[in-house]
């Protein structure tokens, strides 16, 4: 199951791609988080299904200092996983 979610809220500059990196690594999904230039979190994770919605109720939650206003999710297609590889921060350097 591959599905894309974007965060709205405060949640850039706040150690938001980085709390969503240890939730989903720990969670051993595929795919990437980074930050839009509309101040919003986009995130694209692939892995079983129970496993993303773990993912889905921490993004919902948030890190200590974010505040999470909406949640907008969409489910890929399965091919969107293929070239997907370990939980990784995009744009983090």
């Amino acid at each position: 199951m591959v599905l894309h979610f974007l965060i709205r809220g405060r949640v850039q500059g706040v150690g938001f791609r980085w709390f969503v990196h240890r939730e989903a690594a720990e969670l051993g999904l595929r795919g990437w988080v980074r930050n839009t230039d509309t101040g919003e979190v986009e995130v694209l994770a692939a892995g079983e299904a129970e496993d993303l919605n773990d993912l889905r109720i921490h993004l919902r939650k948030g890190s200590r200092g974010s505040r999470v206003d909406a949640v907008v999710e969409h489910e890929l297609a399965q091919a969107e996983a293929e070239s997907l590889g370990p939980f990784q921060i995009e744009g983090a350097w």
